[in-house]
């Protein structure tokens, strides 16, 4: 038996190992069983170039809990390594400037994967053990090693007893750490870090029932054997080419990343590139509708099949973030802060591939299947609407599948909508005016009165629209973007024919006076308009620049500092044409005239929704007064 010193520069790499390489000690499975797959897929390999005689067979790596002993073991049936090589891989960790390196990760805690870039990854054993053993057998002809070190610089190593090839880890797990001695605990970090590995996982076993044969008689009862149970599946999805998989294998690998999740995507996008980057995986459109809040952190990032994060800011462009599924590739640098990892030049080109490739495939299944396409709509454009706001490449391309539906439900692409409505929508100074409503509901009288003219009405009613009819209106040419209910319908799109207004000068100063008096200044601001004799009397409109600014500051960024703060203003348009206009202005008495006002008023608000609570029954106490 043979005793030495762990060849490090620093006596307190072990408290380090405990305290700050990880947040979260749970990594060291993940770890352990990485190096054990390691192992076995060397065996592999060199069993397949014909580098030994030693049969690869079908291997796996097992995980065993001994609650009497309170050990944990991981073994497997890798290369193993001869004593020597225990001596140069285990104890000499060798890596340069051990100052510089506790000194500069000392406070990184939160930064997965430190360890294993520094070759470090079987020493996060003792973040949970305050005794570790290595028993293992090469390959090659030669005695097996038993290592044991107690959590400290010294060790000890000496000939083993093993008699089968690979290597067995033995973790005597801390008083602390015990809960990594129940069969749950460890199940679950099975299930988190290992699910794809590329060697079978085996913790336990498992009772499975027989077929019964054709012939058997019919009170047959099936057998049932007992079968190792294997925790992982070795071949996903997105590890096969797309050819490979049907659209049925992309749902069922949806199913068994997230069992909880009870409806089917909606469209999924195979990722596979090898140059300038290794990347794989699969992302699936889930169902969104709506909701901007929709729950992150779904997308997992693997590498060669290990589970390293499901924080993929950064190397995900943000508005697909929302999406789910898998990336796996083995070219992003995980061992380095989230800045860092912004700023490097091939998660970069990951991300706009990614983009691209998003992009793409939204096109072309617009363009295979438009009206599967436009049905799916609602559920994704929260999705490609964030994309087209903050990724200048995917605006570009969205022009080729981005939809505006109108309330009519038809639904056009941005080149098709122009050529609708060019001809009857242009105002006097050449913009075309592409008018839409945000609720079908609260602004109808004002689509119907659009629509009545002509003019086609888009619907256009998710949470960021006004940020990205700003973005539209700024990077395409003489167009503009009103909402219906912004102004009368003859002020909507300004054409030469002003209407003449029956009533003289005077008399309009002396209305303006009369409504002023009655209407409420800080809410309302009155406006005189020559319209139609049919039209409406009163109509409540909120200015587009106004209303739209504070729109986009309450859901973040854009307008003038404080406007999502600012009290509801609206315009008062009284039409001057109207008969109901001429009698309150001629009203006999200032008591009936304030009536009919207040009433007229109330008629308006109730028309846009506006008319609640003390105000509406007051209103209808007094409309129920008024037809007795």
């Amino acid at each position: 038996m043979a005793t030495g010193k762990i060849n490090v520069s620093v006596e307190n790499i072990f408290p380090l190992i405990k305290k700050f390489l990880y947040s979260d000690h749970e990594i060291f499975l993940r770890e352990l069983i990485s190096n054990a797959t390691d192992a076995t897929i060397k065996m592999k390999h060199l069993s397949t170039i014909g580098e030994t005689d030693v049969e690869y067979g079908n291997p796996t790596i097992e995980v065993k809990i001994n609650e009497e002993t309170k050990t944990l073991h991981i073994i497997d049936r890798g290369i193993g390594m001869t004593r020597e090589e225990v001596e140069k891989y285990i104890n000499e960790v060798a890596f340069s400037g051990a100052e510089e390196f506790l000194e500069k990760y000392k406070d990184s805690a939160k930064d997965t994967g430190i360890i294993g870039h520094f070759g470090l990854g079987f020493y996060s054993a003792f973040m949970v053990a305050n005794k570790v053993e290595i028993l293992t057998k090469s390959y090659k002809d030669e005695p097996a090693a038993h290592w044991i070190c107690e959590g400290t610089t010294d060790f000890t190593i000496e000939e083993g007893d093993k008699k089968d090839r690979g290597t067995e880890i033995i973790l005597h797990i801390n008083e602390e750490d015990k809960q990594f001695l129940k069969e749950e605990r460890i199940r679950e970090l099975l299930v988190k870090y290992n699910k794809f590995m590329q060697v079978p996982i085996k913790f336990g076993t498992r009772e499975e029932t027989l077929p019964l044969p054709e012939d058997a008689p019919e009170d047959a009862k099936p057998e049932t054997i007992t079968v190792d149970n294997i925790i992982n599946n070795p071949n996903p999805a997105w590890t096969k080419q797309p050819t490979e998989l049907e659209d049925k294998d992309y749902k069922d690998f949806y199913r068994e990343l997230y069992p909880m999740q009870f409806e089917d995507p909606l469209f999924h996008i195979h990722l596979n590139v090898d140059y300038p980057f290794n990347l794989t995986g699969i992302l699936y459109f889930p169902k969104m509708g709506q909701d901007m809040n929709i729950q992150k952190d779904k997308i997992q990032l693997y590498q060669n099949q290990v589970y390293v994060t499901d924080n993929v800011e950064g190397i995900v462009p943000e508005f697909l973030t929302m999406l789910r599924g898998v990336i796996d590739s083995p070219d992003i640098p995980l061992n380095v802060s989230r800045s860092y990892l912004q700023a490097d030049g091939a998660v970069k080109k990951i991300s706009s591939y990614i983009t691209r490739k998003v992009a793409d495939k939204l096109k072309s299944l617009f363009t295979n299947n438009r009206e599967d396409f436009e049905n799916k709509w609602n559920d994704i454009k929260i999705v490609i609407e964030y994309g087209m706001l903050s990724e200048d490449k995917f605006f570009e391309k969205a022009d080729k599948f981005a939809l505006y539906p109108t309330v009519d439900k038809k639904y056009y692409i941005f080149d098709e909508l122009l050529e609708k409505i060019k001809d009857n929508q242009t105002d006097k100074d050449g913009n075309t005016v592409i008018l839409y409503a945000s609720n079908e509901d609260t602004q109808h009288s004002f689509v119907e009165a659009a629509k009545d003219k002509g003019y086609e009405v888009l619907l256009l009613d998710s949470p960021i629209i006004s940020h990205l009819i700003q973005k539209l209106e700024s990077s395409k040419e003489k167009i503009s973007f009103v909402r219906v209910d912004s102004d009368h319908v003859d002020n909507l799109i300004k054409k030469e024919d002003d209407k003449i207004s029956k009533l003289s000068e005077e008399e309009q100063e002396k209305l303006k006076t009369d409504f002023e008096k009655v209407v409420p200044k800080e809410k309302y601001t009155v406006q005189l308009e020559a319209m139609d004799s049919t039209a409406a009397p009163l109509i409540i409109t909120q200015p587009e620049f106004m209303r739209r600014m504070k729109e986009m500051q309450q859901t973040g960024g854009g307008g003038m500092f404080g406007m999502g703060n600012m009290p509801e203003m609206y315009n008062l348009v009284v039409n001057t044409n109207h008969a109901l206009i001429s009698e309150i202005l001629n009203s006999k008495t200032d008591k009936k005239q304030e009536r009919l006002i207040k009433q007229s008023l109330d008629l308006a608000r109730l028309s846009q929704n506006l008319l609640k609570g003390e105000e509406l029954t007051a209103f209808i106490k007094r409309s129920f007064e008024m037809v007795k």
